[in-house]
């Protein structure tokens, strides 16, 4: 199956709750993120501006065209421990 992210939920700052395809979801702080270097991620330092994310063919995606492909996203939020499965409703 190929990973999408679902939702974005807005948490202030640099977080943002994220759902995925496979009933996954978890809290990611993307302040480390924003801080590499790089033009694309240059605007993203502001919180206003960060704040824009919007899902574009299930990846998280920013006015300026920086997206983050979802299947990576999920591996790091997986390897810090920040994902949990949503109940079946």
């Amino acid at each position: 199956m190929l990973t999408k992210v679902t939702q974005l939920e807005r948490l202030g700052g640099f977080r943002l709750r994220v759902h995925f395809n496979d009933g996954s979801e978890g809290v990611h702080d993307f302040a480390a993120m924003v801080r590499e270097p790089g033009p694309m991620l240059a605007p993203l330092r502001d919180e206003a501006y960060f704040a824009r994310v919007f899902l574009e063919f299930g990846a998280p995606t920013w006015p300026n065209g920086y997206d983050m492909a979802p299947e990576w996203l999920r591996r790091e939020m997986e390897k810090a421990g920040e994902l949990t499965r949503v109940a079946a409703e």
